[in-house]
């Protein structure tokens, strides 16, 4: 039988809040248990990867650590990407982001990479990758892009949904070839301005352009979604992407026996 896969996923933070109830002081990290129930659901084990940065840190443990322990590593979804990391300022204070989450998974994105591991994003996940590698996001669609559909409404959540627009002849595309709804849903108010270089698109918004997958075109094994495939259930009524988790673990699975 063969070994079950090591998962990776970035964590969350709540930094202190005198307002809560529990740990009022303290910085928690988490993951959200969907993601880590949808990584198990493809048979994989996910490994929760805390940030070794912070106030308390001590410094014997860094991200090649996991990177050589781990067979791939998901970033899910979460707190705005911080302007700075892109080179600019915050157009709104409500849109600051969380600047030390982005140096800690921009950090664990490069340590995958050069260890020849896959990357998988998620909302988030697909901006901070977009980031990572050199590419800029509009910091608010609405107020940036006016003309764009509405990709998150708070009310309904992760029951705001839209269509989907597939490039013909990307890797998406044949992953997705067989689905019968192009239905997703959509959870975020930032999106990528300027696609990073050495990335192609592989989905769009019908209705605004606005991009929805990318990937990696060289030799690493780097590819992500706008939405949340793990919000994705058939009485739904939306899209059957569980070939992007099988194609992102076969990577894994290629990497584990090499």
């Amino acid at each position: 039988m063969k070994p079950r896969l090591k998962i990776g996923i970035s964590a969350c933070f709540f930094y202190p809040d005198p307002a809560r109830a529990a740990f009022a002081p303290k910085t928690l990290q988490y993951i959200e248990q969907s993601v880590a129930h949808w990584v198990m659901a493809g048979g994989a084990v996910p490994v929760m990867v805390p940030s070794p940065f912070g106030d308390t840190a001590r410094g014997e443990v860094d991200v090649h650590e996991y990177s050589s322990w781990l067979d791939g590593l998901v970033l899910h979804g979460g707190a705005d990407v911080w302007p700075g990391s892109y080179g600019e300022t915050p157009l709104d204070a409500r849109w600051h982001g969380d600047r030390q989450r982005d140096a800690y998974e921009i950090a664990l994105v490069r340590a995958f990479v050069k260890a020849g591991k896959p990357v998988f994003g998620i909302c988030r996940g697909l901006q901070l990758i977009n980031v990572a590698f050199g590419g800029t996001l509009y910091q608010d669609i609405p107020t940036q892009r006016p003309d764009a559909l509405v990709h998150r409404d708070g009310v309904a959540y992760d029951n705001n949904f839209h269509t989907l627009r597939i490039v013909p002849d990307s890797r998406l595309g044949a992953l997705l070839a067989g689905a019968t709804t192009d239905k997703i849903n959509s959870i975020h108010h930032q999106g990528i301005k300027d696609l990073a270089p050495g990335f192609v698109a592989e989905a769009h918004c019908p209705d605004d352009g606005m991009i929805e997958a990318i990937r990696h075109t060289g030799a690493a094994y780097v590819a992500a979604v706008q939405w949340h495939p793990e919000f994705h259930a058939p009485e739904l009524g939306t899209l059957d992407d569980s070939a992007l988790r099988d194609d992102f673990f076969a990577a894994a699975r290629a990497g584990q026996a090499a």
